[in-house]
């Protein structure tokens, strides 16, 4: 029987490096490991059903869990994994279909939109499908391996990476998600079980990338680069500073439009890291 902390990790694939070795290395075992979409780990994690996980940084300020780890899901510049599409210019954007996976994926796509093009969307949330987005909402943001899903460029409509725009506008990093947790922890002894699973991981990148891409039905080309040239895993200090950048931002929007959209339907995108 398993024991040690309840870890809820992210099932997309930038989460693969950091629980690498919970799943094949040697840390397996020391954890009991469980794998759902941002929003649905950070529930996990307030209403007690685990005792850390890779949570929307939005969440964590939101529900004042506490990180665990100087490990993150992260990006200086392009992320790939997080696309706002449209139908129309983007400063006649009056309503915004959303992947709510992740509330801080929402905010960010707010913030810009507002900061760019002064556009305050409606938001609505639905499933990841870019045709059916578009068919009821002006812009439609993807997450995730359903962002990966589509070539932006090939799609024939306007588009902007969040990431890089994030970027642009700040000069910072965008920091997505922090391993977080609110019951006490033995912390130093989860963050040194942590780093050893992505020392590993990042160890085998070549393997993971094997793996990943046949899995998730991606061109290994696309993992590789997403890994070596989009997503970062630690929080340095400039991290840190655009997350407190961004934390503040997401703070002074007036409302919330996404408020009790981010559970929606989990189970499609549940899919965990391949137990291999």
């Amino acid at each position: 029987m398993q024991d040690g902390p309840r870890i809820c990790a992210v099932s997309y694939l930038n989460t693969s490096p950091l629980v690498w070795g919970l799943l094949h290395g040697p840390q397996r075992g020391a954890a009991q490991l469980s794998f759902a979409v941002p929003s649905e780990c950070a529930r996990r994690v307030v209403e007690g059903g685990a005792d850390l996980g890779i949570v929307p940084v939005v969440e964590m300020d939101r529900h004042g869990l506490t990180p665990v780890s100087e490990l993150c899901i992260a990006c200086r510049g392009e992320v790939r994994s997080i696309l706002l599409f449209a139908r129309r210019p983007w400063t006649e954007v009056r309503t915004l279909a959303a992947d709510m996976g992740s509330r801080t994926s929402v905010q960010l796509a707010r913030i810009v939109l507002r900061e760019r093009y002064g556009a305050d969307p409606q938001v609505r949330a639905m499933a990841p499908d870019l045709r059916g987005m578009l068919e009821s909402a002006d812009a439609a943001l993807l997450i995730g391996d359903a962002a990966l899903a589509v070539n932006p460029g090939e799609s024939g409509l306007p588009w902007i990476d969040l990431g890089q725009a994030w970027l642009e506008l700040t000069g910072l990093p965008m920091v997505f998600a922090v391993w977080a947790g609110r019951a006490p922890l033995a912390a130093r002894r989860v963050e040194e079980l942590l780093e050893a699973s992505f020392s590993y991981g990042l160890e085998n990148l070549e393997s993971i990338i094997k793996i990943e891409s046949a899995a998730r039905g991606f061109p290994r080309e696309l993992v590789a680069r997403y890994f070596e040239r989009n997503v970062t895993w630690r929080l340095g200090r400039e991290e840190r500073a655009g997350l407190e950048r961004f934390l503040a931002a997401a703070r002074a929007l007036q409302g919330s439009q996404a408020e009790g959209l981010a559970h929606d339907d989990a189970e499609r995108s549940r899919r965990a890291v391949p137990q291999r």
